[in-house]
């Protein structure tokens, strides 16, 4: 039988995908997610004291959840419980204690019990596992794609430290691609290569599985061709020159107010794999750099939908980033800010940075006072007028009284606080034009 046995899991070896025949035994051969499992990374240094605790990791699909949880348990010589969150129930995880309680006492040996999609194990369940982390029965590590502060109840959370799993880099992505082609005996061409890297999305598994559909389609030889026919979906052309052309294009349609050409180019780039935080950020300057003051809404909302696609990740990122997106293009613009900051930092190294008035210094010491600091400073909040707080005052330096640097476009929001400067900087040359009255 045993021998049958050695044949039968050889067998199942040969048959498994791809991605679990590459899945590492050690945390040196895991590949990503350096930042927990190098020299002083809390995975490397859990696996180091035989003791994990109660851990949540938290990352997009195909990032090392499983792997990293199998591998921790593997190097603490721990037994790996694997639990489903969906099939499973309270009766499951009593067993699967009940079995950890008996494997220390009579084999001296701790149970590390691992639930994918932690954030589908109920409440009930949650609750059975308390009392079991509490003892120290058993370590725990739940793995999630959702935010575990919404789905994952307070007891438990509380007592588990959450780590971050990130989308697998290209460089990264690219090692595991050869592992893939090395394991499989296959050869791919460059337009291959780099159509798979654009298609994983950050997601290891996603790369390893289109991999293996590709070679099985082109008994090995991999050509764009069979990535295309293995994953139904065709190689769109976006080598570097395209990526700054479309990424151009998009802020330019943003900028000029044509919501449907920036939806466009935005679908290209998320369609080519694009990095989906490369694309946020690039939406947070645009709504600084381009609509500004004129709709100051649009950052908080530019800066709502980075968060949300670090979130969620992708491909759900993308209706944060096109709402984002449709609302700026629709926006009242404004380069203003940009403009005002780019002249003032010019002038800075132009060396146009004068002593600071005395009026406007701080004066923390007898000393300083007694050498002038604060002295003649008028408080703005004191004026009579509330609703022109700061007009009476000059607060450059004497030779840069006539400098302006923001100028506000009469567009959206910036149009009220145009005309409200104007004022102020009205009032502050008709009191230096009278002496100060």
């Amino acid at each position: 039988m045993d021998l049958f046995d050695s044949s039968g899991e050889e067998e199942l070896s040969r048959r498994a995908p791809l991605a679990e025949r590459l899945r590492p035994a050690a945390l040196d051969d895991v590949i990503g997610q350096e930042h927990l499992t190098g020299e002083d990374g809390p995975l490397r240094s859990a696996a180091e004291r035989g003791r994990v605790g109660t851990v949540i990791l938290w990352g997009p699909p195909g990032t090392g959840k499983t792997t990293l949880a199998r591998v921790v348990a593997g190097e603490t010589s721990g037994e790996f419980v694997a639990l489903s969150a969906v099939t499973g129930g309270v009766k499951e995880l009593r067993e699967a204690l009940g079995g950890a309680r008996e494997r220390l006492k009579y084999e001296g040996r701790g149970t590390l019990v691992f639930v994918d999609e932690v954030h589908r194990f109920n409440k009930a369940q949650q609750d059975a596992l308390l009392p079991a982390l509490e003892e120290g029965l058993v370590d725990f590590i739940g793995a999630t794609t959702e935010n575990p502060a919404f789905e994952v109840t307070a007891p438990l959370l509380s007592r588990s430290r959450v780590l971050r799993l990130e989308p697998l880099g290209e460089e990264r992505l690219a090692e595991l691609l050869e592992r893939g082609a090395a394991e499989l005996g296959a050869t791919l061409d460059e337009e291959a290569r780099a159509h798979l890297l654009r298609l994983a999305g950050g997601d290891g598994r996603r790369l390893l599985n289109a991999l293996e559909a590709a070679s099985d389609l082109g008994g090995g030889e991999v050509g764009v061709s069979e990535v295309e026919r293995a994953v139904g979906q065709a190689s769109l052309r976006y080598g570097r020159e395209e990526h700054y052309d479309v990424i151009s294009a998009f802020i330019k349609s943003v900028r000029g107010g044509d919501p449907d050409a920036a939806l466009h180019y935005l679908a290209r780039m998320i369609e080519a794999g694009e990095d989906p935080v490369f694309m946020a950020r690039r939406v947070v300057i645009l709504a600084s750099e381009d609509i500004g003051n004129a709709d100051p809404q649009g950052l908080t909302l530019a800066v709502s939908a980075a968060r949300a696609v670090e979130m969620i990740g992708m491909p759900e990122g993308r209706i944060p980033l096109a709402q984002a997106v449709t609302y700026l293009a629709s926006a009242p613009k404004s380069n203003a800010a940009y403009a005002a900051i780019g002249q003032a930092l010019s002038d800075v190294r132009d060396g146009s940075a004068p002593e600071v008035p005395l009026r406007l210094r701080q004066a923390p010491t007898g000393l300083a006072k007694s050498e002038g600091h604060g002295a003649g400073y008028r408080y703005a909040h004191d004026d009579v007028d509330a609703g022109v707080a700061g007009m009476n005052d000059r607060y450059l330096p004497d030779e840069m009284a006539d400098r302006v640097y923001y100028e506000p476009k009469d567009s959206g929001e910036e149009a009220h606080a145009k005309e409200r400067l104007d004022r102020w900087r009205a009032a502050r040359r008709r009191r230096e034009e009278t002496g100060g009255d």
